[in-house]
């Protein structure tokens, strides 16, 4: 890979932390960000504009430390059951989300 996509990589990845702090939501951010993943993933992208989007943009977009520090503060507060509800809640619904991505990339083309 060429500097230059390591470039655009910090400057997605860059971009992509400044949106995120605009939205105080993880839930919303995992489920945009999975949307747009499944969006991504079923065009035919070019191997360096893939890697800019998805391991630039999107991993720090929908990073995974925001999805478990929003876990643990339910979990410190005691409460399993609302854990495990959340836990899988949010796996499926952005499972789904980004199926849905996928499939509205797939209409449009």
């Amino acid at each position: 890979m060429k500097i230059n996509n390591f470039i655009y990589i910090l400057i997605a990845a860059y971009l992509a932390t400044f949106l995120r702090l605009s939205i105080n939501n993880n839930f919303l951010i995992s489920i945009i960000g999975s949307f747009f993943v499944g969006f991504f993933i079923s065009r035919r992208l070019s191997y360096s504009t893939e890697k800019i989007l998805l391991s630039g943009f999107f991993s720090c977009f929908t990073s995974f430390s925001g999805f478990i520090y929003f876990l643990y503060k339910i979990l410190d507060q005691g409460d399993w059951i609302k854990f495990i509800i959340f836990f899988n809640l949010i796996i499926i619904v952005n499972l789904f989300t980004m199926l849905f991505g996928f499939w509205i990339s797939r209409k449009i083309t």
